[in-house]
């Protein structure tokens, strides 16, 4: 059963008004309304821009100069949640020519960076605010091949993740070298560390924040944690996406 055209509008300025009188973006309106762009394209409206400037609204034209690099991150995290992975230039070019008002690729790449930063930005993007937990997890598999991060040395680009255990608390952190590091910490504690596991990894600077960031609740001083067996049972399936 089609979805009247007015009742499309009216759902546009409900959403504006609860947005300060700003109208939705297509995205928004989607995941606010359950209303696909498939309803309207082509039945009522060319693009969202005509949508909203019949609903009484200027369009929200997204551009270089007007987007900060927050807003473009949020627009690469819902085609990310769309498309199940992160999006190529290819996605991003039909992603635009689908919906005029989304930035172009080369928007991305100008402030964002090449494909590895845009990622690794993504990832501190998605564990800095809520909602975006399943976007994270899409990008904890992302695998970036033949790029290295602009502003990281070759150091941080492999390495090791890696779980250990003092007492009743738990750490997770990265290293070059696992068994040095278990010694180093070692040296520095009253108690026996053991090392509960670790894996290998191209991103280990993300994958720790990664789990720093699922433990948070657990966390008790540092990067010490205070875990479940479900918690560490859970640290050691990952070796298998990581």
């Amino acid at each position: 059963m089609a979805i009247d055209k007015d009742l499309i509008l009216v759902r546009i300025q409900e959403l504006a008004a609860a947005n300060g009188g700003k109208p939705p973006g297509r995205e928004r309106f989607a995941t606010e309304t359950g209303i696909s762009d498939s309803t309207w394209r082509g039945r009522y409206w060319i693009t969202w821009s005509e949508a909203v400037a019949e609903a009484g609204f200027a369009p929200n034209v997204m551009n270089i100069q007007k987007l900060d690099d927050d807003s473009l991150l949020r627009e690469l995290a819902l085609v990310t949640r769309r498309l199940g992975r992160f999006p190529t230039d290819a996605h991003l070019r039909m992603e635009r020519r689908n919906n005029p008002d989304f930035p172009s690729e080369k928007v991305f790449a100008n402030r964002l960076g090449k494909k590895a930063n845009q990622v690794a930005r993504l990832r501190a993007f998605t564990q800095s605010i809520d909602g975006f937990a399943d976007v994270l997890e899409i990008l904890v598999h992302e695998q970036v091949a033949d790029q290295k991060l602009s502003d990281t040395t070759s150091d941080d680009t492999h390495g090791y993740v890696y779980m250990i255990r003092s007492g009743k608390y738990y750490k997770v952190g990265f290293a070059s070298h696992v068994g040095r590091r278990e010694y180093e910490i070692g040296l520095q504690l009253p108690e026996r560390v053991e090392l509960i596991h670790s894996f290998a990894t191209d991103d280990p600077a993300g994958i720790e924040r990664y789990w720093h960031q699922r433990f948070r609740d657990r966390r008790r001083n540092g990067e010490w944690f205070l875990l479940s067996a479900a918690d560490i049972a859970a640290f050691k399936r990952r070796r298998k996406f990581m």
